[in-house]
């Protein structure tokens, strides 16, 4: 089996040492072209690095060409990268004048670490720094390969809005030019399909001042569509034998702290409130209630596996500067389910976990996969509740359930595993390539010995269950951004909330189409008839900018052969067809959740 053993995944990215190297070539660059701009940090991140800066001036994007072309002396100038050991009184002489970089050597001394600096070229030349750093470089600056700027933004210090803002530049860089441009061009087609710009063209959702920042408000055509998304995946868990289950949006103090999630999760819960004499929060998980629900009376093993399965609604705090669209929002919708269950049913209802998975990201369109096991560290299990012989069940469960399922290749993720126990996570790739995660199927140790979860056994003796969370959608908010961007806005038949717009070319076609519509009721397919004075191109073309898979465009030739003429959403024109035959291919198109048109 192939494994990848991650303790960093952005560290062990072979583009790592490209990527640091040209942050610091970056900072070199901004310091020489802007007195008195001071570098503070900048890592490596997924697609690039960033680099953060304290500028009390104002650095746009209309700099970053002369960045670019400083930054591109400094790497045709081939300066060695050196990294080397200082001192603690060398680096607070060095860096007397940057009040963040002191802040960092206090930090490092008091730990009782080792400093390292990185010097690029020699301070007689043209081109001269040093900075702190951990290493990890290319070994001259004439290595550095293909750079871009990509974006400016404020940053807060530590993310704290309590401290300074500083200037953060994004960037990438790659080995070769056609790689960046490959990139590029994803990053333009994503641009494109913004799921904030679709929502409007749309008229999907959109966010408020007033009503509160991270909090969509969905219009008609977008709730359509999140509640087919919810309907399909709700359905599909009852008929895989999970019981419905309905939870309040608010709970007591009592139950978080119970929970552990005030001792654990506090930062990411909202301020509690009174009710009368007790203390209340907004629920972050629906966890402990669906517990509550399995302890409300005694269990035997012969209701188990019991599955609970809710779309529940819940509340996190995010600060305002990380608020996306509904990729990143406070209050949202999670296709929540709860498996208890005994040992010896753990691997079955690990495997029917995954199965289910893969059946409703599917059906969705979804088949390109990455999948991470989080696991515990060995070396350090106290960080982890549990005993050896649990958690060495729970991650053999889910490396055989891979395994089962074709992912030779997952990547194991050592000491990524939450206090409570292991999970897989699963990414989808979209349309242009970009990976997202979206399911979780995750093994928990610790609720079930917090509320005393147990069953009697066929012998009469309690017992603890194991516990199973999964969310296969995730956030349905943020599954409704991925998918709008995945989709162009162009979703299945099934999930569109008008399915056909009759064109009807003049008045007196109107009676026929309106004998059209009706036929397509019948079939509860859904279906609007556009009578207003437009010419029929400017008909076609709304009805393709709002993404209706089908235009039925009705004149003499249409109401002569009992047809319609089709054109489809993609500007494919089919021409004259019969109409029965027409309602019984779309019929089947979304009774069958076909990805297809035709």
């Amino acid at each position: 089996m192939k494994k990848q053993k991650v303790i960093d995944k952005i560290k062990d990215n072979p583009l790592y040492p490209l990527r640091h190297s040209t942050e610091h070539v970056m900072h070199m660059a901004v310091e020489s072209l802007f007195p008195g701009a001071k570098k503070v940090m900048g890592p490596p991140i997924e697609n690039g690095f960033y680099g953060d800066f304290d500028y009390e001036g104002k650095i746009t994007e209309e700099d970053f060409p002369k960045i670019e072309e400083r930054m591109r002396d400094i790497v045709e100038a081939n300066l060695p990268i050196l990294m080397r050991d200082a001192g603690f009184k060398e680096l607070k002489e060095i860096f007397k004048d940057n009040p963040f970089k002191l802040e960092m050597i206090g930090e490092i001394e008091k730990d009782g670490g080792n400093p390292t600096v990185c010097e690029i070229g020699n301070k007689e030349g043209r081109y001269y720094d040093i900075d702190l750093c951990a290493g990890n470089h290319t070994g001259r600056t004439s290595s550095i390969g293909a750079f871009k700027l990509l974006s400016v933004a404020g940053a807060y210090w530590h993310g704290d809005e309590k401290n300074k803002m500083l200037t953060r530049i994004y960037a990438t860089v790659f080995e070769t030019q056609e790689e960046l441009d490959e990139y590029l061009e994803m990053i333009e087609k994503a641009k494109e399909r913004d799921h904030r710009n679709i929502a409007k063209e749309m008229e999907l959702f959109f966010m408020d001042d007033e009503v509160g920042q991270g909090l969509p408000l969905w219009m008609p055509n977008g709730a359509f569509v999140r509640h087919k998304a919810m309907e399909f995946a709700f359905n599909t868990y009852l008929e895989r034998g999970y019981l419905p289950v309905t939870t309040p949006h608010i709970a007591s103090e009592a139950l978080w702290s119970h929970s552990g999630h005030l001792d654990f999760y506090k930062d990411a819960m909202y301020n509690s409130f009174g009710i009368e004499d007790e203390q209340y929060r907004l629920k972050p998980m629906n966890c402990p209630m669906h517990i509550k629900i399995y302890n409300h009376r005694p269990r035997s093993y012969k209701e188990l596996p019991f599955r609970t399965a809710e779309m529940g609604t819940v509340y996190r705090y995010e600060k305002s500067g990380v608020l996306q669209g509904l990729t990143r929002v406070r209050g949202f919708t999670q296709d929540d389910g709860h498996i208890m269950c005994t040992e010896e049913q753990l691997h079955d209802e690990l495997m029917e976990a995954m199965d289910l998975t893969m059946f409703v990201l599917k059906t969705f369109g979804f088949d390109d996969f990455e999948v991470n096991l989080s696991v515990r560290d060995p070396e350090n299990k106290e960080k982890y509740i549990g005993g050896d012989k649990d958690w060495d069940k729970a991650e053999e469960g889910l490396k055989l359930v891979l395994k089962n399922f074709g992912f030779e290749d997952y990547i194991t993720d050592v000491g990524g595993a939450v206090f409570y126990g292991p999970k897989i996570d699963i990414k989808v790739s979209d349309a242009i390539g970009r990976k997202w995660q979206l399911s979780t199927i995750q093994v928990d140790f610790n609720l079930p010995s917090k509320f005393n979860m147990t069953y009697i056994d066929n012998s009469g003796d309690q017992k603890t269950p194991f516990m199973i969370h999964r969310a296969l959608l995730g956030s349905l908010e943020r599954f409704m951004g991925v998918y709008i961007e995945h989709t162009n806005g162009a979703f299945p038949v099934w999930m569109c909330p008008l399915q056909v717009q009759i064109i009807p070319i003049g008045d007196k076609h109107i009676e026929y189409a309106q004998k059209v519509s009706e036929k397509l009721k019948e079939k509860n397919i859904r279906v609007k008839i556009d009578d207003r004075s437009e010419t029929m191109q400017a008909k076609i073309r709304d009805a393709q900018m709002q993404k209706i898979p089908y235009m039925f465009i009705i004149g003499d030739k249409e109401i002569e052969n009992n047809g319609v003429s089709v054109r489809l959403r993609t500007e494919e024109n089919l021409g004259l067809k019969p109409l029965d035959e027409v309602i019984e291919k779309i019929e089947k198109m979304y009774l069958t959740k076909s990805l297809n048109l035709w």
